[in-house]
């Protein structure tokens, strides 16, 4: 290691919500390996701050999803982009990454390397998915971009942004054969009777919109198949939600409430109602058959469903190129198309194991050394 590696490093990063934050908690163990004195500044979570990362506002300011939700929240978090933005010019780090969070970030990262700040994106926006004229915001923001999907890095370097593949983190961290026994014995759980996981999202507007719903599908499942155990992780921020949302199904004492633990919950589970985002690819990760569903806002499902570039919304779908699982949206998630959707995967093992292949092969596809790429790539662009 060179002497320049040795240095002490202050690096300010940010990451919007859980999923980002859980990203940015692996990437900053490359940058531990590489530099060990390093500084990590910004807005993060708790994976974050379990790696001594200094916080200077909480992440949960900046997890809003959908365009209304965002507008009610915009002068907040307009203003807390601006007050970063002028401190970091202050203490001038060496480098900024910005995890996810494109709305947030990508402005941010054009303000600060505008001025001379090296930038890197970690999580390519989904351009191949919706809003490709977000390449041009990506193109003034990012001296590079970290990918996590495969296919990426060629797509940008059509359009002259550089980047490197390093793998999805989540693959590294996610075992290839998840040990479904110890995770029921660790959550208390009956081992033979079958155990649907209820992720009804990380957000409070999905919580507000999903909740209740996927409450109530239990509650149908819960008549039909009485042998159902359900779990539901809820991260802390929001659980006082989530219980009110239980209460008002009649689905308490029925439904195990649990601390995050989304993970455990999902290795537990014979399959999964579960809200679109980054825990569909978990669930994927962990062989799961699921339900995908979501329901917003009416006004920002309209314009977001008007850009959708390809036929799928979750990303197992996505990645596959077809729905290998099915998806809820919108005013077709109601209680009884959800419950009947999950109770099919548990009455059709031939399917279920069809499925659990073709998520091996997809978990092969994203596993490389993420926090080594990433700080390779870093390396390059502070070299650069």
């Amino acid at each position: 290691m060179s002497a320049d590696n040795k240095a002490a490093r202050r690096f300010a990063m940010v990451a919007g919500e859980p999923s980002g934050d859980l990203l940015a908690g692996l990437l900053m163990d490359g940058l531990q390996a590489r530099w060990p004195a390093v500084e990590t500044v910004g807005i993060g979570g708790p994976q974050m701050l379990a790696r001594g990362f200094q916080s200077w506002w909480p992440q949960e300011k900046l997890a809003v999803r959908g365009y209304i939700e965002v507008l009610r929240h915009y002068a907040e978090i307009a203003g807390i982009r601006r007050q970063l933005k002028a401190r970091l010019l202050r203490e001038w780090p060496g480098l900024f990454i910005g995890i996810d969070a494109p709305d947030f970030n990508l402005d941010l990262e054009a303000g600060l390397r505008g001025r001379g700040i090296k930038t890197v994106h970690f999580v390519c926006p989904s351009i191949w998915a919706w809003r490709p004229d977000r390449i041009e915001k990506i193109r003034a923001a990012a001296d590079h971009v970290l990918c996590i999907f495969p296919f990426e890095p060629a797509l940008l370097a059509e359009q002259g942004v550089a980047a490197s593949y390093v793998g999805h983190p989540l693959a590294n961290v996610i075992p290839m054969q998840p040990d479904r026994a110890a995770a029921r014995a660790s959550l208390g759980l009956d081992p033979a009777a079958p155990v649907v996981a209820l992720l009804p999202g990380s957000r409070r507007s999905e919580v507000r919109y999903l909740a209740s719903r996927f409450f109530e599908a239990a509650a149908l499942m819960a008549k039909a198949r009485p042998e159902v155990q359900f779990v539901c992780p809820a991260i802390p921020a929001l659980r006082a939600e989530v219980e009110a949302a239980l209460k008002a199904s009649g689905m308490e004492g029925r439904v195990t409430l649990l601390n995050g633990q989304s993970h455990p919950a999902l290795a537990a589970c014979d399959a999964t109602l579960i809200a679109s985002g980054t825990a569909t690819l978990e669930a994927a990760l962990f062989k799961r058959p699921m339900v995908i569903a979501y329901n917003m806002n009416r006004v920002s499902w309209h314009l977001m469903h008007r850009q959708q570039l390809q036929p799928w919304v979750g990303l197992p779908n996505i990645l596959c190129g077809e729905f290998v699982v099915p998806e809820l949206l919108q005013d077709a998630a109601t209680p009884e198309a959800l419950a009947a959707a999950t109770l099919r995967w548990l009455e059709d093992p031939a399917k279920v194991e069809a499925l659990q292949q073709r998520f091996t092969a997809l978990h092969a596809e994203l596993l490389r050394d993420t926090p080594t790429l990433c700080a390779d790539a870093i390396e390059k662009v502070l070299e650069g």
